[in-house]
């Protein structure tokens, strides 16, 4: 059987190509797999479950993850730093269940560690001071009771002040902390650990404990191509990268 795992698609109504790729690889390449993990920032932007928010754009991609889960595929969705606001009825519509981040799972017959990513960048001090904030569970409650047009500005205003932010820190800064990534894996107990977030994909082989190890980073999501990593069983994790 087949595992597949994708992350940060960003999609939001701007991109189309990406979001009609998107369809065409449930129908063409995840019908039929076992599992297929999406491990955050699957939106660009997500404000709440409300239904009078996601219409025309929405509603297409949440269809497709239904048929793809009542036709024997499992669903999971793990919030990143874009949407980290998907709730209970998203979960619902499409069939998805929700995972905590981080999240072991055992995959082609080994343990492993899945994450977004963003809280191996601990050395980026300010946007750790972020997502301390915006996961606090009474910090999301008040957004969520917010009017919908001022849930879209606030979007809108923290879209803007990450892209500020990021064009002034160094490259190292935005990459994930070396220690960080061990001390994780040492904490679970595996030695292969799966995420996104840095739009860095690359497969890195490390040393934990002693033992060898493997970091999977996925890709994100551009018009002409989409990145994923497949497990077959009792096979290694195959980082790939096509064509939409």
């Amino acid at each position: 059987m087949t595992t597949l795992l994708i992350s940060d698609l960003h999609l939001h109504a701007g991109t189309p190509d990406i979001a009609k790729g998107f369809l065409a690889y449930l129908d063409r390449q995840a019908r039929g797999a076992e599992a297929l993990y999406i491990l955050g920032d699957f939106f660009e932007a997500w404000i709440g479950d409300d239904p009078q928010i996601h219409g025309e754009f929405e509603a297409p991609i949440i269809d497709a993850l239904k048929r793809l889960g009542d036709g024997g595929t499992r669903l999971y969705v793990m919030h990143g730093n874009r949407d980290f606001l998907i709730g209970r009825e998203f979960a619902r519509a499409s069939g998805a269940t929700l995972l905590p981040d981080p999240h072991v799972v055992e995959l082609g017959g080994e343990r492993t560690l899945l994450m977004h990513g963003d809280s191996l960048c601990t050395r980026d001090e300010a946007y750790m001071r972020f997502r301390a904030m915006t996961r606090d569970p009474q910090w999301q409650a008040k957004v969520l009771a917010l009017p919908v047009e001022e849930r879209l500005e606030l979007a809108r205003n923290l879209r803007n002040q990450s892209g500020e932010a990021n064009s002034t820190k160094a490259e190292d800064i935005m990459d994930v902390t070396p220690e960080e990534v061990r001390r994780v894996m040492h904490e679970h107990q595996v030695r292969t650990l799966i995420h996104g977030h840095t739009h860095r994909p690359a497969v890195h082989e490390l040393d934990v404990d002693g033992e060898p190890a493997k970091r999977f980073v996925l890709g994100d999501w551009q018009a002409d191509q989409g990145w994923d990593i497949r497990i077959d069983a009792g096979q290694a994790p195959e980082l790939r990268r096509f064509g939409l």
